[in-house]
């Protein structure tokens, strides 16, 4: 990822948010297709509903952010709960969709931005306020989906996607002062130091 300095805290927001949406991916990746869609209760949201969930919501929130209100009037929200009907992939293209339009959507904001006024359901909310209102239902979704993932992998199974138990001391002498430091495999950032 290139850094904008003319824009370093959208720089940092599209940082964050490229870092849950990686979580969430290989997290998901390490799910069967009969896990990828199983409720683990019945009032709780599967893994491929949590991210049909995502991806209306991104899609809703951040088209013609800045001149049109963040609840969509052909968003179905209600519809985003119900079973996937399709395919894997074809929720995935879903997913795709809705991030590639919440990036356009970043790309096209300056800081000074921050302060002017968007709508969410009729709610003014200055743009840093949505915007840290989707990271953070970014956020609270992408941890959703990492603790169904494990919990139906098991503990055998599951391949750390931030620092492993126990794994502090070596993961700090071995990146500190990069951005793998961090300790969010795969992002953009982390996987270009590695190269």
């Amino acid at each position: 990822m290139v850094r904008d300095a003319d824009r370093p805290w959208l720089s940092a927001i599209e940082q964050t948010f490229r870092s849950q949406k990686t979580l969430a991916e290989k997290a998901a990746g390490q799910m069967s297709d009969e896990a990828f869609v199983r409720r683990p209760g019945t009032t709780f949201n599967s893994v491929a509903v949590i991210m049909r969930h995502m991806a209306g919501n991104l899609e809703s929130r951040w088209r013609d952010f800045l001149t049109t209100d963040g609840e969509k009037p052909d968003r179905d929200r209600d519809e985003e709960f119900t079973d996937w009907p399709g395919t894997r992939a074809e929720l995935m293209s879903c997913w795709e969709a809705g991030w590639r339009t919440l990036f356009a959507s970043l790309a096209a904001l300056t800081d000074a931005d921050a302060a002017r006024t968007v709508t969410i359901r009729g709610e003014a909310h200055s743009v840093a306020l949505a915007i840290d209102r989707s990271l953070a239902h970014a956020a609270l979704h992408a941890g959703q989906i990492v603790l169904l993932a494990r919990l139906f992998a098991g503990n055998a199974n599951w391949q750390w996607l931030t620092i492993p138990p126990g794994g502090s001391r070596e993961h700090n002498a071995a990146t500190w002062g990069t951005a793998s430091s961090r300790g969010v495999a795969g992002t953009a950032e982390a996987e270009s130091e590695r190269a």
